[in-house]
């Protein structure tokens, strides 16, 4: 069963790492991202799901983030209501990152620390393209330009690091299209202008075929990371292991200042049709959705809370281009502020707004999973989507969404 759903997130990766080969062109800081699902025993083909989503890559706007503990307990009382099951299930979610120590992992990773217990900054200084000797504790405790580094090192990376959780329901075309018989207000649940509501009108009731829609519950975490605790990081916790400091080692063992806070809760519809995929297995099926589903549900988190916006460099400026589009929940008329990054005299990073762009309705890149197999036209795809607005802009610029 594995082989299969690993060959199924194959094309993810391959994906994913030609869109970071072709971004890395362009040196720019990403949010950082750590991904967790509920897992659900009793559900049917859970082996697949849990396999399709610990195995699907990280997508590329974001630096992939995970630690080992991918999966909570999904939680059963049949004496409790189902909103009470809802607020039972999130307490879950608080006191598995309580138990596991989930914030001081995640801070653990980005001082990339030792099963001796020391730190270094080896990964801020790769993504953040800083220069690590300059970076080092050691020095920048006495620099005020490597003070200003990590300071920088704190907003741009460290303090952007999500934790994104997701609760997912697997409904059968069938069941969907009998509920929708009964009343479209279920159908109308379904998010987005090409959501499976409208094609669940009318005669498509009756030939909407196998297939699943996929609901996806997703709670969006961030890390907190602020001065006061940069500061109890470094000068009371801070060691590496050429002169390991055994105290210190301890202290950051014994520490629970370290936390992540609910930023909001999102839910996004994924529909996949099986009459697209015909040579498919229900395993593959179900695999293929729980790729999209993640990838809906983090579009839709992004489009609600602009602290989880990701910028993304310019492709070109003659065509205004840029590789994002249908995965990225693009739709025609979006609003993108161009940033130019420039760096102070200080060391520290500030971006300059030098304009608004407009996503071009008439060529929106369909980058979904396995898009190329739904796609029926043989002409050559895209891989961009074109923008309208300004002049002057270049091939490195960044752009953020801003509606």
């Amino acid at each position: 069963m594995k082989k299969v759903v690993l060959c199924l997130v194959a094309g993810l990766s391959v994906l994913g790492i030609y869109g970071q080969e072709k971004s890395n062109e362009v040196v720019y800081r990403r949010s950082s991202l750590f991904t967790l699902m509920v897992t659900d025993e009793n559900r049917k083909y859970g082996d697949v799901i849990q396999e399709a989503f610990t195995s699907a890559e990280i997508p590329e706007k974001f630096n992939d983030h995970n630690i080992d503990l991918r999966t909570i307990a999904k939680v059963y009382d049949e004496s409790l209501s189902k909103a009470e099951l809802k607020v039972a299930q999130e307490a879950a979610i608080q006191e598995y990152f309580s138990t596991n120590k989930i914030a001081k992992a995640v801070v653990a990773k980005w001082f990339n620390r030792s099963e001796q217990g020391g730190f270094n900054m080896d990964l801020v200084s790769k993504r953040g393209s800083y220069n690590a000797t300059e970076l080092d504790v050691k020095i920048a405790k006495n620099s005020e330009r490597g003070l200003a580094l990590l300071a920088d090192a704190g907003e741009e990376l460290i303090k952007n690091t999500f934790v994104v959780v997701n609760d997912f329901k697997y409904i059968s075309k069938e069941e969907v299209a009998e509920k929708a018989k009964k009343g479209l207000a279920f159908a109308s649940k379904f998010a987005g202008k090409s959501g499976l509501g409208s094609k669940l009108a009318g005669k498509a009731l009756d030939v909407a075929g196998k297939g699943y829609v996929i609901k996806t519950t997703s709670h969006l975490y961030k890390l907190v990371w602020n001065e006061e605790m940069a500061a109890i990081f470094y000068n009371d916790y801070w060691t590496d292991d050429a002169n390991l400091d055994e105290a210190k080692k301890k202290a950051f063992d014994e520490s629970n200042i370290f936390k992540v806070e609910l930023v909001g809760t999102e839910v996004a519809w994924a529909d996949l049709q099986s009459t697209i995929f015909t040579k498919k297995s229900e395993e593959e099926l179900v695999a293929i959705a729980t790729v999209k589903a993640v990838d809906a549900v983090i579009a839709k988190l992004q489009r609600k809370y602009e602290v989880f916006r990701t910028k993304t460099p310019l492709l070109s400026g003659d065509p205004l281009s840029a590789k994002i589009g249908l995965k990225e929940g693009l739709e025609g008329g979006d609003k993108y502020e161009v940033l130019e990054q420039t760096i102070g005299k200080d060391g520290k990073t500030f971006y300059k707004r030098q304009g608004v762009i407009k996503v071009d309705k008439k060529q929106i890149w369909d980058n979904r999973f396995m898009a190329g197999e739904e796609q029926e036209s043989t002409e050559e795809v895209k891989e961009y989507t074109l923008f309208k607005g300004g002049k002057n802009f270049y091939s490195g610029m960044l752009i953020r969404q801003i509606n």
